[in-house]
């Protein structure tokens, strides 16, 4: 493993933390294979003579147009999350098996895509399964009603600056910037996300977040784990789904009825604080995300064409300026303006 290219210095830092972890030995043969990481993170699959892993390490800066930097000891917290996450709820995060925090790794289990498909490739491929998106609503549901009304864990992810820097001001604050009229709409919505504690969220719920596992969702890249707002969680993924219309618009009415699906899953779960409040919450936050993935820090990839970006700005902005307290009103609303006329 010498040189910059094939198995260069980052390979080589990841085999001499493997060994010290004693999840590899020393003078064996490996093999590294590069995955597709998003934007924040290396991955790589690496296999030893014993075993197959899949090791992250942090970005210190992220692989977006804008200037973007935030600290890699949110890997510490994404390992923690794992940790919680997969003895409290079974089979809805991969299993750790080492951290090294000072390099910024952590080793989990590899899970092989042959039956872990991600799910935003299946979206992309037109494979909505209704079933699987209400899976999604009920494990997201059951992860935060697990660890709601927790003082250990709340102290354990006080990662209110690490959320800060990596969700709010790069969705809402950036776009507070970009929309001077709708900036006080957005700022309350900071100041509102940023005042609840009440469970552990995961902070990127994003269909390339979720694999589709043999047992159900599995979650993964908890880099932003934080003890705060599950309406974050629920919205983050809800706006995936609402966006994919653009995508995709001949399954742009599967989408909508997966977007239900998620809804009609997850919101019998909310047990922690009043459910009207809740989903009142998160109908007022719908709207600042699905603007903040057009003129954000991290606009969706998908989204190129301007007609499409001014047509997520005229629903969010209006939304923005009436809220509703309803997550169907905002589907409704949506669904209205592509011009799916029955809503259906």
């Amino acid at each position: 493993m010498t040189g910059d290219d094939g198995h260069g210095t980052a390979e080589a830092e990841v085999w001499t933390a493997l060994v010290r972890m004693g999840l590899a030995a020393a003078g064996a043969p490996v093999s590294f294979t590069p995955l597709e990481g998003g934007v924040s993170s290396a991955i790589w699959r690496v296999e030893t003579p014993d075993n197959v892993f899949c090791v992250k390490r942090a970005l210190a800066r992220l692989k977006v147009a804008a200037d973007w930097r935030v600290p890699v000891e949110r890997n510490a917290y994404e390992a923690a999350w794992y940790e919680t996450v997969g003895a409290r709820v079974l089979g809805a995060a991969p299993r750790l098996l080492g951290q090294a925090r000072q390099a910024g790794l952590l080793v989990m289990e590899y899970l092989d895509p042959a039956d872990h498909s991600l799910w935003k490739a299946e979206l992309l491929a037109g494979r909505v399964d209704i079933a699987f998106a209400e899976a999604v609503g009920a494990r997201l549901g059951a992860i935060h009603a697990a660890t709601a009304g927790d003082a250990a864990l709340a102290k354990r992810f006080a990662t209110d600056d690490l959320f800060h820097a990596i969700r709010l001001e790069p969705y809402l604050e950036a776009t507070a910037r970009a929309h001077p009229d709708r900036a006080d709409a957005l700022m309350a919505l900071v100041e509102t996300t940023a005042a609840m504690k009440l469970v552990l969220a995961h902070g990127d719920v994003s269909p390339k977040n979720i694999l589709c596992g043999p047992a159900g969702p599995v979650f993964l890249d908890a880099e932003c784990a934080w003890y705060g707002d599950p309406a974050f969680d629920l919205t983050f993924c809800l706006n995936h789904l609402l966006l994919k219309c653009l995508w995709r618009p001949e399954s742009a009415r599967d989408y909508l009825a997966a977007f239900d699906g998620l809804c009609r899953a997850y919101l019998p779960c909310v047990a922690w604080e009043d459910a009207r409040a809740f989903e009142e919450r998160a109908a007022r936050l719908l709207p600042g995300l699905f603007l903040a993935r057009v003129d954000g820090k991290s606009p969706v990839e998908y989204l190129t064409a301007a007609a499409d970006k001014d047509r997520v700005r005229e629903t969010a902005r209006d939304l923005l300026a009436r809220p509703v307290a309803k997550l169907a009103e905002v589907r409704a609303r949506w669904a209205a303006d592509i011009g799916l006329k029955d809503g259906a």
